[in-house]
């Protein structure tokens, strides 16, 4: 009898020790990039639709198809004029392998004026109304997002970038 006890007791204690580890288990942590601020990379990146500086319509969806590097950022911020002559040799480099597509969240600066004092001949939108921001769920700039053919986020990166990372994540 008290050898049946004491086995109870014993898997008892075991099956214990099974549940509380189980219940204690961290869950898996997300990919580096997925904890970062903005949308998770492998989502469809959400279409929108902004005027750019000659104020014409330009919408994401127009680049289907297309590997597209959306870059968030404002012309007071210093990481993001860090970055912006390394975008303009890449945008020169790359030719039609990817588009660049980079959202100005302060329009009511002179983005214009900017642009042309660093060269910058890529696209730049001007996200007036901070819908896209909203959206792409921007909590700090500069933010950007590469997205390929289909549609869906590959890499996402907070800060400055050279113009070898933006390379690796183009995957050029």
């Amino acid at each position: 009898m008290i050898k049946k006890i004491f086995a109870a007791i014993v898997l008892f204690g075991l099956m214990t020790v099974a549940i509380v580890q189980a219940m204690e288990k961290e869950e898996p942590k997300p990919k580096n990039d997925d904890r970062l601020s903005g949308l998770s990379v492998g989502l469809k990146a959400p279409d929108f639709e902004l005027k750019n500086l000659k104020g014409e319509t330009v919408k994401l969806s127009d680049y289907k198809g297309q590997k597209v590097m959306l870059n968030f950022w404002a012309t007071w911020c210093p990481p993001c004029k860090a970055e912006m002559p390394d975008m303009q040799k890449f945008y020169t480099e790359s030719g039609d392998n990817i588009a660049i597509l980079a959202i100005n969240i302060d329009p009511e600066y002179d983005v214009a004026g900017f642009a042309k004092e660093l060269g910058l001949d890529f696209t730049i939108l001007l996200d007036d109304q901070d819908k896209v921001n909203t959206v792409y769920k921007i909590l700090t700039i500069p933010t950007t997002f590469f997205i390929d053919e289909n549609g869906i986020i590959t890499h996402k990166h907070l800060s400055s970038m050279s113009i070898e990372t933006m390379r690796k994540y183009a995957g050029l």
